[in-house]
């Protein structure tokens, strides 16, 4: 049997960061959205213009506020972790393109820097203290039948 693997740093500060990114999305971003109602989701949703889509204006609004809390729940956990990060960053890219265009206020600082966090989440994993890596030393540890 293998040794058991050692904390290390790098594994506690991507569990850190995957809490605090996670937390933000959740409580400040996503909350207000996916409970704010069909409503807002139409108008979270006519953001597609920018990509010249303009149909279900609602069920897209729906799908950015469920990607942000349901992806930062999973984020917050790591689990189906590579997945989660795509919806984020397709979000942010978004949002980011949203603001360039006018049609949000504010610039688009906060998504593009959202989106390098999301991007460089990606290249290096969710770490040695998530479920995504917890389910997989736990399949790779059950003999085979």
């Amino acid at each position: 049997m293998p040794a058991p693997a050692r904390w290390t740093s790098v594994d506690l500060a991507l569990l850190l960061l995957r809490l605090g990114i996670g937390v933000s999305f959740v409580f400040v971003y996503g909350a207000d959205k996916l409970f704010g109602g069909p409503e807002q989701w139409a108008g979270l949703g006519e953001t597609m213009a920018v990509l010249g889509i303009t149909f279900w204006p609602t069920v897209w609004g729906f799908l950015a506020a469920l990607a942000e809390f349901g992806g930062g729940i999973l984020l917050m956990l790591g689990l189906l972790f590579r997945p989660a990060l795509t919806l984020l960053l397709a979000t942010m890219a978004v949002a980011a393109l949203g603001h360039i265009s006018g049609q949000i206020d504010g610039g688009p600082w906060h998504a593009t820097e959202m989106a390098t966090v999301f991007v460089a989440l990606l290249l290096t994993g969710p770490g040695r203290y998530s479920l995504d890596a917890y389910l997989s030393s736990s399949a790779l540890a059950s003999p085979e039948s």
